[in-house]
């Protein structure tokens, strides 16, 4: 099973779609950031300036290290922009500064997905590294008796499910934070209308594709160790 033509093939095409996505961000990032807004604004002016129209004052805007490492914590309430993000003028800097606001007005605002995204991490975290190893035991321990190899795998399946579900729970709440950009950009002049908004659009498109192809691969994942488990295609091998 170590070497399941099956699982490899799952494993070639996740690549070749988190790869190909991954490319296709990193292509229309670098073309946006030859597009200068008008407004003249970085980053984290953007940043700063839609925090104060949602009337957001206890999120500070913070520099990280890291290409595109752009991240909205809500623990300390802070905004972490890359460099190129935070002192861009460019419409990818904008869209991506506008996209983690998104992020952090849903938590102002108590998004329930977002807030169901954050509930479900532990166990996600788990899943995804103890989960697949439960199933794999669970077969092994099949050799002795279903009854006590099946209850093993099936708790693997599902603790691996709940990363799953993490998956798909993410891609609404990226792509909300995205449409509170878009709007937010447009409604305070940010960007023109045209081709600064339509590239923003673009590199924003490009980004939430990423949480789909994540989403896909785990849903492959999820149904080839369920398969494994005996629990669809009546397999328990």
């Amino acid at each position: 099973m170590y070497f399941d033509p099956l699982y490899m093939m799952i494993l070639v095409v996740t690549l070749a779609l988190s790869g190909g996505v991954s490319l296709l961000v990193k292509v229309r990032f670098n073309a946006g950031q030859k597009v200068k807004i008008s407004s003249g604004l970085t980053g984290a002016d953007v940043a700063k300036a839609i925090l104060m129209d949602a009337g957001i004052t206890d999120v500070k805007v913070l520099e990280h290290q890291g290409f595109l490492s752009d991240h909205y914590n809500p623990l300390n309430k802070t905004l972490n922009l890359s460099r190129e993000v935070y002192h861009g003028r460019s419409a990818s800097a904008a869209g991506v500064a506008a996209h983690e606001v998104g992020h952090a007005i849903q938590h102002a605002q108590g998004y329930f997905p977002m807030w169901l995204r954050s509930f479900i991490v532990p166990v996600a975290n788990l899943g995804s590294s103890l989960g697949p190893w439960l199933v794999i035991i669970g077969i092994m321990l099949m050799g002795f008796g279903k009854a006590i190899g099946h209850p093993v795998a099936l708790v693997g399946v599902l603790l691996f499910a709940a990363t799953t579900l993490f998956t798909l729970v993410t891609v609404p709440v990226e792509f909300d934070a995205s449409s509170r950009a878009k709007k937010a950009l447009a409604r305070m002049d940010v960007v023109a209308q045209g081709r600064e908004y339509n590239t923003v659009s673009g590199v924003l498109f490009a980004a939430g594709l990423t949480y789909v192809a994540a989403a896909i691969s785990s849903i492959l994942q999820l149904l080839y160790w369920a398969y494994r488990a005996g629990l669809i295609g009546g397999r328990r091998d």
